[in-house]
């Protein structure tokens, strides 16, 4: 099992959960992170760092959330792994808990 980035965090890109990782296994992009599912260990220090809920594990995922699975491994093979807390962009808030953000998306 792994834990995965899903929709909230688009546009928001808190970065609280990446210095819990003891493994290293997040992965940044211009708007968004994703947790590499061959790296993450279950260890579950992630979920409660996201201020906007945006980390599940994987048996929670909804049907519509699935896609969420595939995007986190396929874009940590290409992103950057960060380790470290970094600024959220500055309109982060008045994104969170936006629905259907999933076309705002850069990669």
């Amino acid at each position: 099992m792994t834990f995965v980035v899903t929709e909230q965090c688009i546009k928001c890109k808190y970065t609280d959960c990446v210095e819990v990782c003891p493994v290293d296994c997040f992965h940044e992009g211009p708007n968004f992170l994703a947790i590499d599912p061959d790296e993450c260990i279950d260890c579950t220090l992630c979920e409660p760092e996201c201020p906007v809920e945006a980390i599940l594990p994987e048996e929670d995922l909804t049907d519509d959330q699935q896609i969420y699975l595939e995007l986190n491994a396929e874009l940590a093979q290409t992103w950057p792994v960060i380790t470290v807390k970094i600024d959220a962009p500055p309109d982060a808030d008045d994104w969170a808990g936006k629905p259907n953000k999933l076309d705002q998306l850069e990669r």
